[in-house]
């Protein structure tokens, strides 16, 4: 089977962000074969929405048959570049920036976390699993020896811009922010995700007032 080339085309944002919940479900399922259906039903999506996302990325499975397994699930991984060792750094080791490596390390993501920086003196030195807190003064070279192509973010609003051109700069172009403020990057090949963890608090808070309101 010839492999997908991702600089081919552009694929959908959003079909992206679905292949790792692929991913996890034919790794959960156990099987040697799967449906689109019951690929579907574990991921949360239908199975017009997997058949639809898988076919941007070629023909994987046989009509009335379904896909195999390992072979799908290699195949995503390729597609997702997690094939090549992925590696990032987190930008803070507060509660948030550790607990992050943390869960990286227990749930083998597939992103090893290769660094983590902070500017604080009294956290540089200690250590988070098997990684020790460097200064911040040493991002660049961080990213530069171990290869890091993604950034995380997990610091005060003050300090996410700066951080984020920093990443930027150094050649980083995948980023991730949990800071609570909304960061702008003029490179278009740098795509940034921004998480606000307030933000869909708030959201959902709505969904809860809307059960009440629906209870007779």
């Amino acid at each position: 089977m010839e492999r997908y080339d991702a600089r081919a085309r552009r694929i959908p944002d959003t079909t992206i962000r679905r292949l790792p919940a692929y991913l996890r479900a034919l790794i959960l399922a156990g099987h040697d074969r799967i449906t689109s259906e019951a690929l579907g039903q574990l991921a949360g999506y239908s199975s017009e929405q997997v058949r639809k996302d898988l076919a941007y990325f070629g023909a994987f499975g046989t009509r009335g048959v379904g896909y195999e397994a390992s072979v799908l699930a290699d195949e995503i991984r390729h597609i997702l570049q997690l094939d090549h060792g992925v590696r990032a750094i987190v930008v803070g080791a507060g509660r948030l920036g550790t607990a992050l490596v943390r869960h990286a390390d227990e749930t083998a993501s597939d992103v090893a976390i290769a660094a983590v920086v902070d500017i604080d003196p009294e956290v540089i030195g200690k250590a988070v699993d098997h990684l020790t807190v460097e200064p911040l003064s040493n991002l660049e070279r961080l990213i530069s020896e171990r290869q890091i192509g993604m950034g995380i973010i997990a610091v005060p609003p003050a300090g996410a811009q700066p951080v984020l051109d920093r990443l930027v700069a150094a050649g980083v172009r995948a980023i991730l922010s949990f800071a609570p403020k909304a960061l702008t990057v003029s490179d278009p090949a740098v795509f940034v995700q921004q998480i606000d963890l307030t933000l869909e608090m708030q959201a959902l808070a709505y969904f809860v007032g809307q059960s009440e309101r629906d209870t007779p």
